[in-house]
């Protein structure tokens, strides 16, 4: 596990906080001011519990059910019910990094206080974290509403010492082995306990903090493939001018992205060599109106994080303890916020992949690629170049079309029509999850293509910037040559870009975009 302890008090978290423990693999720590107040919202659900009056949740029955009251001996097995009742996923596993934010997510939420339970059961959540236990969760069960309810469903079985999940090795077992092989004691849940498990939008929320830091990143990588691709066509650089953005239309991310773009193509030998004689009056829209697209992208991205950051700081239960000691049922379970802004991301997500295809096209055709080879291939027609490569983008640029029909607008009623409207906010988070990876490989595919564009133009040599990018980049994708086995080139040049290659090439080179 990592060095890095992220410490949960009766506030929310960050963003940051949830990538440390999804993919970083931070330690969890429950604060003593945490664990105090957890105590004390505890007492009070003990008070209702031997109250006469039934309470939901306490002494009810769930959703369509929640007319039976449930006598005082049976409220354990009533939690135990709910969970494995719950448990209902099918499908294949969601990865690990998606479970472990749930689980985060989900504690975060116990540690506010508003919950009720024990600390004993925040405390033995945050052992399976830090003992890289993680449940097996299923790929469909949540609806977005009443929570991700098998999702955490399956988590809150794990506690039990029930179900499945994966140790540290990433191989699949009963749980119960892996907690007694940690030390770890199941939970014996009471009254409420297994309700304030499973009644949160913590999944979908979890997956659209991980996917606001890969799309931040790959909007940082899009203003340099763009850059790369103005460069390789011989565009020019003069739409990226700051007069023409800010002052004219103050949009904040069309802004950044054109600086940054402007700044990739700094001292650009190829860009100055075109400059006196080009009769050219205008690049084509996807050169000229890159940073429009891009930075319609960054600022859809910034409300999704205002979003976000909301969201983390709520306590979503249902029914929630107040400050004063009254236990209210409530919405805050309902995932309409979250899952209109996951399909907001899934939208742009596409529309960004469908400009870097559009440049990319340009770059294969010898009728618009300005003296470049057909398809950018060593001997055209005994070579193909990188003809079906534009094939695979456009495949991939077409799927994400349609991974970004709105999930959002869907609703299906469950529980006996008790639960009649609901969000669909898992699914909007699974399907944005593709649209991401997509859009990396999209990208990946224009970087190759304008590597080779760059190379190309030789002896005239590229901006400081891209050059950097593109020497970076040939470390492990070879340039220019006869048509050789592609698919491991791309697959490469996608790893390059998922760990941060880019980034790491311009620091090295001392380079820093806006």
């Amino acid at each position: 596990m990592s060095d890095t302890v992220v410490r949960l008090d009766d506030h929310g978290v960050t963003l940051d906080d949830v990538i440390a423990v999804a993919r970083g693999n931070a330690r969890v720590q429950l604060t003593d001011n945490a664990l105090a107040g957890m105590a004390v919202t505890r007492a009070r659900i003990e008070e209702y519990a031997a109250a006469a009056e039934p309470k939901y949740g306490i002494s009810t029955g769930f959703g369509a059910l929640a007319t039976r009251h449930i006598s005082p001996e049976l409220r354990a097995q009533l939690q135990r019910s709910l969970i494995r009742s719950h448990a209902a996923g099918m499908g294949a596993p969601v990865e690990r990094e998606v479970v472990r934010a749930l689980m985060f997510l989900r504690l975060k939420t116990l540690a506010s206080g508003r919950t009720g339970i024990r600390p004993v059961v925040g405390e033995t959540m945050a052992a399976l974290l830090n003992a890289g236990i993680t449940p097996v969760v299923r790929e469909f069960g949540s609806l977005g509403c009443s929570g991700d309810l098998a999702p955490l469903s399956h988590c809150a079985l794990v506690l039990m010492g029930e179900g499945h999940a994966t140790g540290p090795d990433g191989v699949e077992s009963e749980s119960a082995p892996l907690l007694a092989a940690a030390g770890i004691e199941p939970v014996v849940l009471e009254a409420k306990e297994g309700l304030a498990l499973i009644n949160g939008t913590d999944g979908m929320l979890g997956m659209l903090a991980m996917a606001i830091a890969d799309l931040e990143q790959l909007c940082d990588v899009a203003d340099v493939t763009g850059a790369m691709s103005v460069e390789a066509l011989l565009g020019t650089d003069r739409v990226f001018l700051p007069e023409l953005h800010e002052p004219l239309r103050p949009h904040p991310g069309q802004t950044r992205s054109a600086a940054r773009m402007l700044a990739a193509l700094a001292g650009s030998p190829i860009v100055a060599s075109h400059l006196v004689d080009d009769t050219r009056v205008q690049d084509a829209y996807s050169l000229r109106c890159a940073p429009q697209v891009a930075g319609g992208v960054r600022d859809t991205i910034t409300h999704a994080r205002l979003v976000a950051t909301r969201e983390l700081a709520a306590a979503v239960d249902n029914p929630v303890v107040l400050p004063d000691g009254r236990v209210e049922s409530n919405g805050n379970f309902h995932g309409a916020p979250v899952a209109y802004v996951l399909d907001f991301l899934a939208i742009v997500s596409a529309d960004l992949g469908s400009i870097s295809e559009r440049r990319t096209d340009r770059l294969l055709d010898k009728a618009r690629n300005h003296g470049l080879p057909p398809f950018l291939a060593d001997d055209p027609g005994v070579d193909s170049g990188l003809m079906i490569a534009q094939y695979t983008q456009a495949a991939l640029v077409s799927e994400n079309k349609r991974l970004a029909v709105p999930a959002s607008v869907d609703s299906i009623p469950s529980s006996a029509m008790q639960e009649d409207h609901v969000s669909m906010g898992w699914s909007a988070a699974r399907k944005l999850r593709l649209s991401v990876d997509n859009l990396r490989r999209v990208l990946a595919i224009e970087l190759v293509a304008a590597a080779r564009g760059i190379d190309l133009r030789a002896p005239l040599e590229p901006a400081p910037a891209t050059g950097a990018v593109v020497r970076a980049l040939r470390q492990t994708v070879p340039g220019p040559g006869p048509d050789r086995y592609l698919a491991p080139e791309l697959a490469l040049a996608e790893q390059f870009l998922h760990d941060g290659g880019i980034e790491r090439a311009l620091t090295e080179a001392s380079i820093a975009l806006p």
